[in-house]
């Protein structure tokens, strides 16, 4: 490792002891062994996240299609409201029409 001995070079470089500059790289080195991913771990890491993206995916297309399907059912629902309010309206103007000729009759005679 490259960076051990550079490392290395400058602490005995700054005048600290020669045991004291290997500890510091021996330790130094532990903790990145532990603490960073390496390129394994980040290509799993890589693997692990494409699965569960493909998982995303389906369920989105699942819900998609569900939400759909919702979709249309409420426009049938709003096309059979429709009707029916038009129905209702054209029945309450012909009764309204009604009953209007009839007081205008009633208070003529």
């Amino acid at each position: 490792m490259d960076y051990r001995y550079s490392l290395y070079d400058a602490l005995v470089s700054i005048n600290v002891p020669n045991d004291k500059a290997r500890a510091v790289v021996d330790a130094m080195e532990r903790e990145m062994g532990t603490t960073l991913a390496t390129k394994t771990d980040l290509d799993h890491l890589r693997g692990e996240v494409r699965q569960e993206i493909a998982l995303v995916r389906k369920d989105l297309e699942i819900l998609s299609g569900s939400v759909r399907g919702e979709i249309a059912g409420v426009r049938k629902d709003l096309e059979l409201l429709s009707t029916t309010m038009t129905v209702r309206l054209g029945s309450m103007l012909v009764v309204g029409f009604g009953l209007t000729i009839a007081a205008l009759k009633f208070f003529q005679a």
